[in-house]
């Protein structure tokens, strides 16, 4: 069994929550809410994409 890489977990359930929020932010109707937490979806994607792409080159995946 492969070991878990535990940055990459974190930014996944970041992100879930992220996108749980929207969906909350849209049931109480708050466009403020659901700008806020698509904007941090965008950005927790990206930083989980560079780190990904940094623990490749390093050969740690």
């Amino acid at each position: 069994m492969k070991t878990v890489k535990w940055p990459l977990l974190a930014y996944a359930v970041l992100a879930a929550a992220s996108i749980m929020g929207i969906g909350i932010a849209i049931s109480e109707k708050s466009v403020i809410g659901v700008l806020g937490c698509v904007i941090a979806i965008i950005i927790i994607m990206r930083m989980g994409f560079k780190t990904k792409r940094k623990m490749r080159e390093n050969g740690q995946l």
